[in-house]
């Protein structure tokens, strides 16, 4: 088998950190249980191009257990888990390709080494896999039946490739289904966030000035967590509905040229480039924090971080600390990639249960689907979602109410007013 990984003898502590997730993870057992007896995933090669986690790693042994050609690469230069990596590869027999603090050039090439299993089914986090086939190996495209996206910017990039009419296959945005990003989104990232931040710095959130750049699901759920933890919430937007909104939640809102000058940490949400940038930092406190919990390394404008400052130096683990030509000193923390991962174990496995269990059902519908299915980005089909969400509830022990056939009567008519 080929794979290329940090080091094959770091198994034994990857499988048991495997284990502690998977016993948080009830949805995705349910769905590995089924798997194993119906093999819907049977004869398919499926090329995973995801964050090389604890959850990850339950999610591809899902797969597997399905039936799929399983192999994996890493979706961020600083997010895999090296020691879960070669569980995967000595334990499970799943090739995989990442090795924490890659760097760009070996990140491409792992990406090029899960392309040559030719796969029938894409799986990303961030687009790169289709954007990959689409680019530099079109010989390849006759073979997909189709693909899943996991992440807010895969989403963009995708949508965009539809609407200019380059989308080659189908693709199903699991990062839309409501058990994703009402959860994942705003529970996971906010906790994982917070979390990178906290270990990363050691400093006390409570009494700062905390700027939250993007009012997203990722946004609320971290303004949330930081307002939790004491600190003043400081919202920046573009939308004026979601700027409306931080309002009405009770947060301060201000455009970043504010912002920035009475911000001790910042940190970007929003999927799009230099949301910080060289007006924002000439202007921030002397030890002001800048970090991003987008998926790429593009919110903060780390060029024009250079190019203001005089020296650098790494004065803690994932904490670089840059000295601007006007004296001031701003640290950047987890190269300016996602903090969550870079700094931390990102997500909770028991939210990355309901978004990787929609994961493993959208494979198993894309196969099923395989022809039927237009050159478009698709939501996650309403019944999907239903079923993971009731499934989570099952498993926290919580019973819902179903409707009585009076009831559905009534919500199907018309007929019947006041």
């Amino acid at each position: 088998m080929n794979y290329d990984i940090k080091d094959i003898n770091l198994a034994q502590k990857g499988n048991l950190r495997i284990e502690w997730a998977e016993q948080d993870m009830p949805v995705l057992r349910l769905i590995k249980a089924r798997f194993e007896k119906e093999k819907p995933l049977s004869g398919v090669t499926l090329a995973a191009c995801l964050h090389v986690t604890t959850e990850t790693a339950n999610l591809v042994i899902t797969l597997k257990a399905g039936g799929a050609n399983v192999v994996l690469c890493a979706s961020n230069p600083l997010s895999t888990q090296d020691d879960v990596a070669a569980a995967l590869v000595k334990n499970h027999g799943i090739p995989v390709f990442a090795i924490k603090g890659e760097d760009n050039e070996t990140y491409y090439k792992h990406i090029t080494s899960v392309l040559d299993y030719q796969p029938n089914i894409t799986m990303d986090d961030g687009a790169d896999l289709v954007s990959s086939i689409h680019t530099k190996r079109q010989d390849l495209i006759e073979k997909v039946i189709g693909g899943t996206e996991e992440t807010s910017t895969g989403v963009i990039r995708l949508r965009s490739m539809e609407k200019n009419k380059v989308l080659k296959f189908p693709i199903v945005a699991v990062n839309d289904a409501q058990t994703k990003h009402f959860f994942d989104n705003r529970y996971g990232t906010g906790q994982s966030t917070l979390d990178g931040i906290i270990r990363s710095t050691n400093r006390l959130i409570a009494g700062t000035n905390f700027v939250v750049c993007g009012y997203g699901w990722c946004g609320r759920g971290l303004a949330m967590r930081a307002q939790g933890g004491g600190a003043r919430v400081i919202i920046t937007e573009v939308n004026p509905l979601k700027a409306l909104e931080a309002v009405m939640d009770g947060y301060q809102v201000m455009p970043m040229s504010e912002a920035a000058k009475i911000g001790d940490i910042f940190c970007t949400l929003t999927g799009n480039t230099s949301v910080i940038r060289k007006e924002h930092l000439e202007v921030m406190k002397n030890g002001a924090i800048i970090c991003n919990s987008g998926h790429f390394d593009v919110e903060i404008n780390l060029t024009q971080l250079k190019e203001l400052s005089i020296s650098k130096r790494t004065i803690r683990e994932s904490v670089e600390e840059f000295t601007l030509k006007n004296g001031r000193r701003i640290n950047l923390l987890g190269e300016g990639r996602l903090v969550n991962l870079a700094a931390a174990e990102g997500h909770p496995a028991q939210v990355m249960d309901m978004s990787f269990a929609n994961q493993a059902l959208c494979a198993e519908y894309m196969k099923k689907m395989a022809g039927k299915l237009e050159l478009k980005v698709y939501g996650v089909p309403e019944e999907i979602d239903s079923q993971i969400a009731l499934l989570k509830l099952k498993a926290m022990g919580i019973e819902i109410d179903t409707l009585t056939p009076e009831q559905i009567k009534y919500l199907q008519s018309w007929e019947m007013g006041t």
